[in-house]
């Protein structure tokens, strides 16, 4: 996958629990704090044989040692907005999963699959062949998904009977740390019922034991030693070695819903508890990485980067958890009609409207004090503040991203074009556009990437063409410093960047231009990101430069 993930920042003063998913990043992005990815729930529904946790039949797994055959390697790929990376453009997360039945009916956490654009799946640590798979039905409170793998007979896992006692030999299977190989770790259950509140689920009760956990057993079974399901991991807190599992008795009322294509205590969000402050004001919250089409999130006009703030009226996020929001949720039926108050992260507007009703309003701006939201106007390349005077914009295909100061505001998103061409995605933003093109004293940012000029050099003819007289022409408005060129290299990126200073004569502005590619792609793509800036005393990156520089991101072409 070719793209670059952002520094992770706080765009709130997030407060989360210490507990942790346990599902797994993607093979190269960094991962946050509380991962999440998602996929599209399928609004047909399917009719599949229900759970029989007792029964045994001639396809089910009969022992520990053949649970391997039933236990499935999961990628989601989508693209989201997360409360500390911000935006992630096609983004694998890997996760773990079993199967229920020989059709392919599979068993996971919600946060690994929900709000995704696919799924692949890989059964019992066979590479060899990948499966396509898709969503009957998820809970967002008790954090529990079933998929429809495609084919069928397929070996499955049966549920234990009987009392779960402290004590009792527990197995964690899965797929670990994103590794292919098929891992298992023994335990104990530790205790019966611990308890279930998490920044991103709730659930009344789980099962706490000590079979280590890693990110990548995220929806992966707790076995029994005859191989039977326990529970469904979720969750660990490594500092103190403790690991999480959705019990059994909680689990399968909502697993036997789930298959039949009804979601449970759903909206159609992936979201997480976010508790903080803008400036000194408190805000709280669920914060919606993504939102599933056709959902009554997305006919409420719901869209990722927001926060639910009050649902019926209620405050929500308040202890950092998802305990009010799912409370509310599991009072009411999925169809029944809730108000809802959405703040816009963007622009930190108020929503209002309804769930199962009218559509999102503005009537307001969240109150705050000391602090100033970013109010862009440029439609969809509008920034997501953060919490240090700088504001994320994004291109209009939402390939690339990056963060500059709140107060260049003036932002174009539209395609790169050279002679009447488009050659890639690009972004300008400025305090005003037209100063920045127009004259070499004023500030502003271009940011292009371009497979078509790959083809035709490297990334030193790029800088050349984009500093020279068929570029912007910086060799001949302002001082070359040094006469020569300096290396770049921020682990994800290696390129050249060259130093302008005296732009539009005697004591105009500096001006930075690099050029750079990915080392994952070995090329396939080249970015340029030119920076003019008040002049400085030329001997180190201006703030403004290196920040940008550490926050652009590039998706996939």
């Amino acid at each position: 996958m070719n793209y670059k993930v952002l520094k992770p920042y706080f765009v709130l003063s997030i407060l989360v629990l210490v507990i942790s998913l346990a599902c797994n990043a993607s093979k190269t992005a960094v991962a946050p704090t509380a991962e999440a990815v998602q996929v599209e729930q399928p609004t047909q529904t399917a009719e599949k044989p229900t759970v029989e946790p007792v029964k045994q039949s001639s396809g089910a797994v009969a022992s520990l040692d053949e649970a391997k055959s039933a236990i499935i390697q999961i990628e989601a790929e989508g693209t989201f907005v997360d409360p500390q990376e911000g935006l992630n453009v096609n983004v694998g997360k890997l996760g773990t999963g079993f199967i229920i039945d020989p059709s392919g009916i599979a068993v996971t956490n919600n946060h690994v699959v929900t709000g995704s654009a696919l799924l692949r799946v890989w059964v019992g640590g066979d590479k060899t062949k990948v499966y396509n798979a898709k969503v009957l039905g998820v809970s967002e409170c008790s954090d529990l998904a079933v998929i429809d793998i495609e084919g069928d007979g397929f070996p499955y896992l049966e549920w234990q009977s009987g009392d779960i006692k402290v004590g009792t030999d527990v197995f964690a299977a899965g797929f670990p740390l994103g590794d292919p190989e098929f891992t298992l770790t023994k335990g104990i259950v530790s205790k019966e019922k611990a308890s279930g509140e998490s920044d991103w689920a709730s659930v009344d009760y789980v099962i706490e034991h000590s079979a280590r956990i890693n990110p990548g057993n995220s929806g992966g079974p707790l076995l029994s030693n005859a191989g039977k399901v326990i529970g469904v991991n979720y969750a660990g807190i490594a500092e103190f070695d403790q690991n999480f599992a959705i019990s059994r008795d909680e689990a399968l009322p909502v697993i036997e819903k789930l298959r039949t294509g009804e979601d449970v205590d759903s909206i159609g969000v992936n979201g997480i508890a976010v508790s903080g402050t803008v400036g000194d004001t408190p805000i709280y919250g669920v914060w919606v990485r993504s939102v599933a089409s056709g959902s009554p999130a997305d006919k409420a006009r719901i869209q990722a980067g927001d926060i639910i703030y009050q649902l019926e009226g209620e405050i929500l996020g308040t202890d950092g958890t998802m305990k009010d929001y799912c409370d509310v949720l599991r009072s009411r039926d999925v169809s029944a009609t809730m108000s809802v108050t959405v703040i816009r992260w963007s622009d930190l507007s108020l929503m209002e409207g309804q769930l199962n009703g009218r559509e999102l309003a503005l009537t307001g701006y969240f109150e705050q004090t000391g602090s100033t939201g970013n109010t862009n106007t440029s439609g969809d390349t509008s920034g997501t503040p953060t919490d240090s005077g700088y504001s994320q914009v994004t291109d209009n295909t939402g390939t690339i991203t990056m963060e500059v100061p709140t107060d260049w505001s003036d932002v174009n998103g539209s395609s790169w074009s050279y002679r009447d061409e488009d050659i890639g995605v690009a972004i300008t933003a400025a305090p005003s556009i037209q100063d920045w093109i127009d004259y070499y004293t004023a500030p502003g940012v271009f940011f292009g990437a371009s497979n078509d000029f790959a083809k035709i050099g490297g990334y030193v003819q790029f800088l050349d063409f984009y500093t020279g007289p068929d570029g912007f022409n910086y060799r001949g408005n302002c001082t070359y410093s040094s006469g020569q060129r300096y290396d770049y290299d921020d682990g994800v990126y290696r390129g050249k960047f060259d130093y302008f200073y005296g732009c539009g004569g005697q004591g105009g502005y500096d001006a930075y231009v690099l050029s750079a590619v990915s080392k994952e792609s070995q090329g396939d793509y080249i970015i340029i990101i030119a920076v003019q800036v008040p002049a400085g005393d030329g001997q180190n990156i201006d703030a403004i430069v290196q920040h940008i520089w550490d926050t652009f991101l590039v998706g996939r072409f």
